[in-house]
């Protein structure tokens, strides 16, 4: 709390408008104060030619991992956007005409499809989903959503499936069309119709709407606003690519899990970007380890100052909402109603990210200087190094159901980081393959680190109510769709040994991870050469009759 209130805000007067800013920049113009965001840029200087040729290095170095996708795939994605979009006005005048609508302005109604996320900031890798919003007239209901425009998905050409998630925190649709898959959201405006034309920027757009249209959307709002807020587009757009394959082979790209997701990445980037506003790409990947390996969490990170109006939804503001003052690491969205887009982070999840923030800072000080390139800065986490101690999960791999317990397996976490002897809970946010071919189960593992050399401990409570808990809300949830004795789930605990022998996962990554384990020292495992000694009465690794 008492961070918060160390925060300037400036008053609008003395603030540098992100328009002449911008028109500055386009003219080569320096602006007399570069004033982007809640605060003054840190430098404003051009980038030189060392930072130019560091940049092309990086780029170099992010094509080498076959990221970028070539025209026919670009092609391939706007042409199965086109096709949804062109069957949402097909759907909507149909479906105004089954509500009695009359024929004339049935006729003339109209909805419209937008994009967000990776794919709206021009950052989506080869195979990315896309995340799309479907924006209706007011007299169509979620329940039409769910129902017709699903069936009439399901009939269009090149459809590999459709999924409905009625219950996720957001609602949508899963789909794969022409191998392209699309998460696809609904919301409803307060309009006869939705024109061509028609922006979301505006936050009265919001006013009489319920609590799933508004996080909706905000998916599209927040998008929009950051790369209004952002001065450098294409730094921006190369900067993020590079952060978010970098989360991803350190392993903490995944907001369900409780790591960072694309929205706080982006912002983490944005923020850097306003604080060096002609910074190449590479300049602003180091500047943000630079500036938030050292960053005094819980002061949130902000694009743009808090804000209320007459609308009456919750903002983000540990000032006047108490249950905000316990998040650990708040990254804040720039869209009205701003909220924390890191609320799933925990103690250990944020112990985690920044140890690997001060790691990525050392590595990438070591490109600066010219002894270590970006090959450095992109290699994969040895996790197995990390741990002696594991608890494994196990799942059958019907999607829905592996869905449901990966978006719960941050519970199970929260639960074991209240023993005073766990030091850590570090759970790998993929799953893993088995090299046997046909087991088709779904694996995680979670590391633990222990406080001492030599623990005592029984997590049976723990794994049985996290089992418990997850089966009760699979029958709930799914009972439409599989069967209750079909969902299994088997949660044991195991040594680094252990987990090598069972062959659950490719012995080789065991192997060489206690090979490089005894070569070199990591920060994290120090302290973590214990053995795991459950009690007899510890039946965690018992298979009861939902086990595998």
């Amino acid at each position: 709390m008492a961070q918060i209130n160390k925060l300037s805000y400036p008053p609008p007067s003395q603030t540098t408008t992100a328009a002449a800013a911008a028109a500055a920049l386009a003219t080569n113009q320096r602006p007399n104060t570069y004033h982007q965001g809640v605060s003054q840029a840190v430098s404003d200087r051009e980038p030189d030619e060392i930072e130019l040729k560091r940049t092309d290095q990086l780029e170099e170095c992010l094509r080498s991992f076959n990221l970028f996708e070539n025209e026919n795939e670009l092609q391939l994605r706007c042409k199965v956007l086109s096709d949804v979009n062109r069957l949402s006005q097909k759907w909507i005048k149909e479906l105004s005409l089954e509500k009695k609508m009359p024929a004339e302005l049935a006729n003339n109604c109209q909805a419209k499809i937008f994009t967000f996320g990776s794919y709206r900031l021009g950052v989506h890798n080869r195979g990315a989903d896309i995340d799309t919003l479907l924006v209706a007239p007011k007299h169509v209901e979620r329940d039409d959503f769910f129902d017709t425009f699903q069936l009439a998905l399901t009939k269009m050409e090149g459809v590999e499936y459709v999924r409905a998630v009625r219950n996720a925190f957001v609602p949508l649709l899963k789909a794969k069309i022409r191998g392209i898959e699309l998460d696809i959201l609904f919301s409803t405006l307060a309009l006869r119709t939705i024109p061509d034309e028609q922006e979301l920027h505006d936050s009265n757009l919001l006013r009489g709407l319920d609590q799933q249209s508004i996080r909706s959307l905000n998916g599209c709002r927040v998008t929009d606003d950051i790369l209004r807020v952002v001065p450098n587009h294409d730094s921006f757009r190369l900067a993020l690519r590079a952060i978010k394959l970098w989360a991803k082979k350190r392993g903490i790209y995944s907001n369900i899990l409780g790591y960072l997701g694309g929205v706080s990445w982006a912002i983490l980037i944005a923020r850097t970007c306003q604080l060096y506003p002609r910074a190449t790409a590479a300049t602003i990947v180091t500047k943000l380890f630079f500036v938030f390996s050292s960053w005094e969490w819980p002061k949130p990170v902000l694009l743009v100052d808090l804000c209320d109006n007459d609308l009456g939804l919750q903002v983000w503001d540990p000032r006047l909402n108490p249950s905000d003052k316990y998040h650990v690491m708040p990254i804040i969205t720039p869209s009205y109603p701003q909220q924390n887009s890191t609320f799933n982070v925990t103690r250990s999840t944020r112990t985690i990210i920044i140890e690997q923030f001060k790691q990525a800072k050392e590595i990438t000080d070591e490109i600066i200087k010219g002894t270590k390139s970006w090959d450095a800065f992109f290699e994969s986490i040895d996790f197995f190094g990390l741990y002696k101690s594991f608890i494994v999960i196990r799942v059958s791999p019907q999607p829905e159901w592996v869905s449901l317990v990966e978006s719960k397996i941050r519970t199970l976490v929260q639960s074991l980081e209240q023993h005073n002897v766990i030091k850590l809970v570090h759970a790998y946010p993929y799953p893993y393959d088995n090299p046997n071919k046909d087991d088709k189960d779904i694996t995680w593992c979670i590391g633990l680190l222990f406080t001492q050399q030599t623990v005592d401990i029984n997590l049976s409570y723990d794994v049985q109510n996290f089992k418990i808990n997850i089966l009760e809300k699979g029958e709930q949830q799914l009972k439409d769709l599989y069967p209750p004795e079909q969902l299994r789930i088997d949660i044991r605990s195991m040594s680094k040994k252990e987990l090598g022998a069972s062959k659950i996962i490719d012995p080789e990554l065991i192997k060489n991870s206690i090979k490089k384990s005894s070569s070199k020292r990591n920060t994290l495992s120090e302290s973590s050469s214990c053995d795991f000694k459950k009690k007899k009465q510890d039946n965690t690794q018992e298979t009861d009759s939902n086990g595998v």
